[in-house]
């Protein structure tokens, strides 16, 4: 039987802060547990000036009385006592001079933002549940210190060398000189030498072609990256160009899930289970010549017959299928399931479909880096396919994967 863990804070102390008091009103607005948070928050200040006047303060300043500030906490509106010194050079780390929010408020308005919600919800959302009052300004203001963080995380060194990046495509709708245009969110995911995964960029763009990628290629030089053993795309126009004028050892291979789905696109609901059945030949053949002659066996057919599109819609990217039979079932199965991408953009999606259209660039980017950056932080392990994929990379790749380790 498991043991009852101690409590942090002695029952005595406890009794006593509850004595003559009744104890469901505690965690009321301007209850006990505001009293305490405010007693601790105030401690914590006189502590700080303290510091102040035996370091930095100087031997000539000194305590000088207090001024009130009002903080909107995740409970309501807290009035605190802030020390002042004589010569008004104390800026407290716990609630700066300027702020108007206590530690953690911020935290919350982000996570209500990330999944989706409209500034004007979450306005209603720490009404209702909290009891505050707070103007969808001052929800645009806590968003758009984001910003400044998205152009510090865009702009930050990546690892030298890749073993795998998947590169991806989102619609999202924005309005733009008066109109909801349709905008392409793409989106570069990267995994390292020992399986861990990490998103090297977010680019937003009305039309896409070899210059876009281009510059999405330099970029990623430019923030360090050498080389790219295997790049998975799905069909992105101009991609193979620019990546390969900039990282021209990198292998293109187009992303056998999302064929497969552009090829059930032309199919009747009812066909789709055996269509995809009858595809299995083509991309479980043993080699490229083996798969070339199943897609030949899958054009005569029956339903190459019935759905002549699907046919056409594999020779016109062959070239970029090609690849995928060199590498052996271990490889063929990291870059066939692509786990990682399709559950990243399920997320992303969602989010999107919250929101419907966005205002502004600005604002579509915040909400997608914000999701991307929750994401990230769920991601411990590889993907279960790696520990043997990267035995296969090592020898596919040789001197360059093995620079990827270094």
């Amino acid at each position: 039987m498991a043991r009852r863990k101690e409590p942090t804070i002695p029952d005595a102390i406890l009794d006593q802060l509850l004595a003559g008091a009744d104890a469901k009103t505690a965690f009321d607005p301007g209850g006990l547990l505001d009293g305490l948070k405010k007693a601790l928050a105030e401690r914590a200040l006189n502590a700080e000036m303290d510091h102040h006047l035996g370091g930095e303060g100087g031997v000539e300043n000194g305590r000088n009385g207090y001024g009130r500030k009002t903080v909107t906490t995740d409970t309501g509106r807290l009035e605190l006592e802030i020390p002042r010194d004589r010569q008004s050079s104390f800026d407290p780390r716990l609630i700066a001079k300027y702020q108007r929010r206590f530690p953690g408020f911020d935290d919350k308005i982000i996570s209500m933002y990330a999944r989706g919600m409209s500034n004007r919800e979450i306005v209603g959302h720490l009404r209702d549940l909290y009891g505050i009052d707070v103007s969808p300004d001052l929800i645009s203001a806590v968003t758009d210190a984001v910003l400044d963080e998205i152009t510090a995380w865009q702009a930050r060194p990546l690892e030298p060398v890749y073993p795998l990046v998947f590169f991806d495509a989102l619609r999202v709708k924005i309005r733009d000189e008066g109109l909801v245009r349709n905008k392409a969110v793409h989106i570069a995911l990267g995994v390292r030498h020992d399986g861990g995964k990490e998103i090297l960029g977010l680019w937003l763009e009305q039309n896409e072609g070899a210059k876009f990628w281009l510059r999405v290629m330099n970029e990623l030089r430019n923030r360090g990256v050498d080389d790219i053993l295997l790049a998975v795309v799905d069909g992105l126009k101009g991609f193979p160009e620019a990546i390969t004028a900039v990282f021209p050892e990198a292998t293109v291979q187009t992303c056998i899930v999302h064929l497969l789905r552009g090829s059930l696109d032309f199919v009747s609901y009812k066909d789709r289970k055996v269509v995809a059945g009858a595809l299995k030949d083509i991309y479980r053949a043993v080699d490229a010549p083996a798969a070339e002659v199943a897609l030949g066996t899958f054009e005569a057919g029956f339903w190459g017959q019935k759905y002549p599109a699907i046919g056409m819609a594999w020779r016109r990217v062959w070239s970029e299928v090609i690849p995928f039979f060199a590498f052996p079932t271990d490889v063929r199965r990291l870059i066939y399931t692509t786990n990682a991408i399709e559950a990243l953009n399920s997320k992303l999606r969602r989010a999107v479909r919250a929101r419907g259209h966005f205002p502004t660039d600005e604002a579509a980017l915040k909400l997608l880096y914000l999701v991307l950056n929750r994401t990230e932080k769920e991601w411990i392990m590889p993907p279960r396919e790696w520990s043997m994929a990267k035995a296969q990379f090592a020898v596919l790749f040789g001197q360059r994967f093995r620079r990827a380790a270094a």
